[in-house]
């Protein structure tokens, strides 16, 4: 009975500690969460908002980066790409913008990889016309050479033929590369 009794509280004890060593593990890993792609990567709870939003099991939330495109919403409207999209060449690229985004019924877009250096270069057409304050439709296609990194940002310039930089302005869009 001793016997029994002995190897009933060692199978407790052994329990208890694994438990413990596991949960320990599990809160480390938590702890250690530091942006919204190491939330997504162990598992945890995404929020159904716009931007994506990933919350730990401590309750530690990240939001996901997508530039600033709710910034510029008023602005223009990106449709083709969207934030964080897996993208290769040749690019559709449409959306809308405001008239005064335009100049000559034109405005750039350029591609710049990880390290900031620009990989290609676009010049986007309006397909209605652009004298007005309204929303105006765009498209264009993008051609480029992948980078060896995966990341990069796809920049869509108002034009600013004047050169002053009170009238500059931008809409900055985090992409990943296919590879």
């Amino acid at each position: 009975m001793k016997i029994i009794i002995s190897v009933i509280a060692i199978v407790l004890v052994a329990f208890a500690v694994f438990f413990i060593f596991n949960n320990k593990v599990f809160e480390d890993a938590a702890e250690n969460v530091n942006s919204f792609e190491e939330c997504l990567e162990q598992g945890n709870m995404i929020l159904e908002s716009y931007p994506r939003q990933c919350r730990t099991e401590k309750g530690k939330t990240f939001v996901e980066y997508i530039g600033n495109e709710l910034e510029k919403r008023d602005l223009i409207i990106i449709e083709s790409v969207r934030p964080n999209q897996i993208i290769s060449s040749p690019l559709y690229i449409s959306g809308l913008a405001r008239g005064n985004w335009f100049f000559e019924a034109s405005f750039p877009v350029k591609l710049y990889d990880e390290s900031g250096n620009q990989i290609s270069f676009v010049v986007v057409q309006a397909k209605e016309d652009w004298m007005t304050e309204e929303f105006v439709p765009f498209e264009a296609y993008l051609e480029f050479q992948a980078p060896e990194s995966k990341k990069g940002t796809l920049v869509f310039e108002k034009d600013n033929p004047s050169g002053l930089s009170e009238n500059s302005d931008k809409l900055e869009m985090p992409i990943l590369f296919y590879e």
